[in-house]
């Protein structure tokens, strides 16, 4: 390891060093939250810093070029890195009235950031597969982590045998095309498939049969229909503070993984898996919307929507495979404004259940805006977003997909009509939670709990980007548009 493979690690090793030191504080001072989580949000305010300091060097590569930092890994490292802050922020106020630890929260969570930040930079088929790995078993650890409560033991199985089954379909899909490439280096695989594109090499069965179990794979880990079975189970028996962050990071850390296999790796190709992509596109945004609108309880509801959104954003890539390489920024943004929007959603819903035993149902959100004003026009605030009602980030996001789509034409072109159906769709369910909190009679009058300044402050911040990301989208379209450029000219589209 040299001076220079430091440098280009930098970040993932102050990550680490964030975990460490979480570790250390709560063997020192144990059972000390508020110690904990200052610890952690420093440290990852310090591996922010780093990763915009490597960022700002430019492209460079470590390991004999395995591992990459670009564009594109920044954007993705300070996406993680905020996703998992408002998680531990939010997370005390509904951990410490069930004797759940912190500390131990806080440190797996850190842990699978680590994973998150290697698959975004990974520029080899097998880092990209330990990536991937180290993302998601701490998502099982996560999902079991009220080990007291059944219903979280059996989505913690649902979600760990479903998860081993479609890593071990991917680890099989990757082998094919490492076999059939003779390397697992991106760039080599991103060679030899340009062959295969202009007709000098044959598209051999085998090569189709790892394209297959590829998208089986990956399909798996983003939920997309119908390989969503795991979903609902998962995030309504998961703790609430789990769930939130389920439902954003490890699907963004999947959306990383195919922007660097399926963009990178496999671009050449896209005319092939195009079809697929349209299709998975068409079913999940779909189906996800379809069932979330017979829910009566607000986690499983938005279990459901994630798998949507899902579809939503699986029309980015579509719009890039037909020749757009705005959709790859589209794609982009929504995954950063779904993300803040998400976790507002879910950190409500972990407030309303900081006593233990209130549940998420739709009787609970009744006749909230007389219990507890501020939660409730914040609720509202990140149901509207995630409707995409305007000026809110929501509504940017679904308007750059969808006029992404419009530019590709063709069948990607159907997507889009097909998006601006199921948002109208998705407004219904969504909306039928505000007309609970604002025009329903409480079930029980009793007095609204005291909630921590850190989840007001988390909650703030959420709300902040919200609705700056959708007023003032230049904000981020810059970086998106260079993390976009740092993989789009390799295939080729129109910009």
């Amino acid at each position: 390891m040299t001076a220079a493979d430091l440098t280009v690690i930098g970040p993932l090793l102050a990550a680490v060093g964030t975990a460490i030191a979480i570790l250390l504080v709560d063997l020192i001072w144990p059972n000390r939250s508020t110690m904990v989580v200052f610890v952690a949000l420093l440290g990852l305010g310090l591996t922010a810093a780093v990763t915009v300091s490597a960022g700002s060097l430019g492209a460079q590569t470590a390991f004999d070029g395995a591992y990459k930092l670009d564009a594109l890994t920044t954007f993705l490292d300070l996406l993680f890195i905020a996703i998992v802050a408002m998680t531990i922020v939010f997370a005390p106020d509904y951990l410490a009235p069930r004797n759940l630890p912190v500390a131990e929260f806080a440190i797996v969570l850190v842990f699978a950031m680590c994973g998150a930040m290697v698959l975004a930079a990974s520029a080899d088929l097998l880092l990209l597969f330990l990536g991937l790995e180290l993302m998601v078993l701490p998502g099982y650890l996560l999902a079991g982590y009220h080990k007291s409560d059944s219903f979280s033991t059996e989505g913690a199985i649902k979600y760990f045998l479903l998860g081993s089954f479609s890593s071990a379909i991917f680890l099989f899909g990757l082998a094919f095309v490492w076999g059939l490439s003779g390397s697992t280096r991106i760039s080599d695989v991103a060679g030899t498939l340009s062959q295969v594109a202009s007709g000098q090499e044959p598209f051999s069965p085998g090569l189709a049969m790892g394209f297959a179990f590829l998208t089986t794979g990956v399909a798996f880990k983003i939920a997309a229909v119908p390989f969503h079975y795991w979903t609902p189970d998962a995030y309504q028996g998961s703790p609430t503070p789990v769930t939130g962050y389920l439902s954003v990071g490890p699907k963004i850390g999947a959306f990383a993984l195919i922007l660097r296999l399926f963009v990178e790796a496999l671009g050449p190709l896209k005319a092939d898996w195009l079809p697929v992509v349209i299709v998975l596109a068409a079913t999940t945004m779909t189906l996800g919307n379809l069932v979330a609108l017979t829910q009566d309880n607000v986690k499983r509801m938005l279990a459901y929507s994630s798998i949507a959104h899902t579809g939503y954003m699986l029309v980015g890539l579509a719009a890039y495979a037909g020749g757009q390489a705005s959709g790859l920024e589209g794609l982009l943004f929504y995954g950063a404004a779904y993300s803040f929007m998400n976790l507002g959603a879910f950190a409500v819903i972990a407030a309303l259940q900081k006593r233990a035993g209130v549940t998420s149902s739709l009787s609970t959100f009744a006749g909230l805006v007389r219990r507890e004003p501020a939660l409730t026009f914040l609720m509202t605030l990140f149901l509207l977003s995630l409707t995409g009602i305007p000026p809110t980030a929501g509504f940017f996001a679904k308007f750059l997909l969808i006029k992404s789509a419009v530019e590709a034409g063709g069948w990607v072109g159907v997507l889009a009509v097909l998006m601006m159906l199921n948002a109208a769709a998705a407004a219904f369910y969504y909306l039928r939670v505000v007309v609970y909190m604002f025009m329903r009679d409480p079930v029980s009058d009793g007095p609204a709990p005291r909630h921590g300044r850190l989840l007001w402050g988390g909650l703030a911040a959420a709300t902040a980007l919200t609705i700056a990301f959708g007023l003032f989208p230049g904000l981020i379209l810059g970086m998106i548009e260079n993390a976009a450029a740092a993989i789009a000219p390799a295939a080729g589209v129109i910009r």
